[in-house]
């Protein structure tokens, strides 16, 4: 399965997206067509946390003063289902594989991988 989870009003998602070869994809923009339970799972299952899934860059992290609790697995969880903004993009699944995030060391290994 070749699949990327995205922000299409996101700059850093688009620079990132004209780098790959997306023959094969399926993208699915996460402000239009929210996450489910069984995609979070899944992404979950090859990330091996919530956690590495949650951005804290998101706005709303500060404004939620979220800095400043304990969050569990489950919190993460949570709040990457109620708001879109918390999921670190883009996500890009192909065959088992995870990339999470916008980090140049991440996107190096994205483009050699499809290379």
């Amino acid at each position: 399965m070749k699949k990327i989870y995205y922000l299409k009003t996101c700059d850093t998602c688009k620079r990132i997206l004209k780098q790959i070869p997306l023959d094969g994809f399926e993208l699915q923009e996460i402000k239009t067509q929210p996450i489910t339970v069984q995609q979070i799972e899944e992404m979950k299952a090859l990330s091996k946390s919530y956690e590495a899934l949650f951005s804290r860059r998101s706005r709303k992290y500060a404004a939620m003063d979220l800095k400043n609790q304990t969050l569990t697995e489950q919190d993460y969880k949570q709040l990457i289902l109620e708001e879109y903004t918390f999921l670190k993009r883009p996500v890009v699944l192909v065959n088992g594989n995870i990339f999470i995030g916008n980090a140049k060391k991440n996107v190096e290994a994205l483009v050699a991988f499809l290379n």
